[in-house]
């Protein structure tokens, strides 16, 4: 122990002066999580194009929509400037503050199994919409409304080529 020479006097604390008061460290915030100071909204659309997108990349599914959707796409296609096919075709979603609900209707190839195949894309989409969205996904229905067999893309080859 080393001797000051001072007498031994209590430790006083100095009053903070009007400027420190209120202040806080940096990066200390008004609230326990930044998300606290403000509002986000996602749009429907939003998610219905990460659920399409997340529906298409399973292996199985040959395209998205019923055949008047698939129609329209394809007539779109051919329009110059009209854009490609469209993510959220066969996709319908009810977005909420928290939570959201999925349809879906799609084509499956010929020989997939279509229950491993609606499985597969159920996961896919519940996983895609709750990590962008940060959404809780409380159904994702899916409607299987045909099969895509392989001899209907040579049909449409040849019908491309006539017109």
């Amino acid at each position: 122990m080393t001797d000051t020479g001072q007498p031994n006097r209590p430790e006083t604390t100095r009053a903070p002066s009007v400027g420190e008061l209120g202040r806080k460290p940096l990066g200390a915030g008004h609230g326990s999580d930044p998300g606290s100071r403000g509002r986000t909204t996602i749009a429907d659309g939003v998610v219905a194009k990460i659920a399409g997108m997340a529906a298409r990349d399973v292996p199985g599914v040959h395209a998205m929509g019923g055949g008047f959707a698939r129609g329209m796409g394809a007539v779109r296609g051919r329009v110059p400037g009209a854009g490609g096919k469209s993510v959220t075709s066969g996709v319908k979603v009810e977005v909420g503050e928290v939570q959201t609900a999925v349809d879906l209707e799609i084509v499956v190839e010929y020989g997939v199994s279509i229950i491993e195949v609606a499985g597969d894309v159920r996961q896919n989409v519940i996983a895609a919409v709750e990590r962008m969205a940060g959404l809780e996904v409380v159904e994702v229905n899916i409607a299987v409304s045909d099969v895509h067999l392989p001899d209907e893309e040579e049909e449409q080859e040849q019908e491309r080529r006539v017109e």
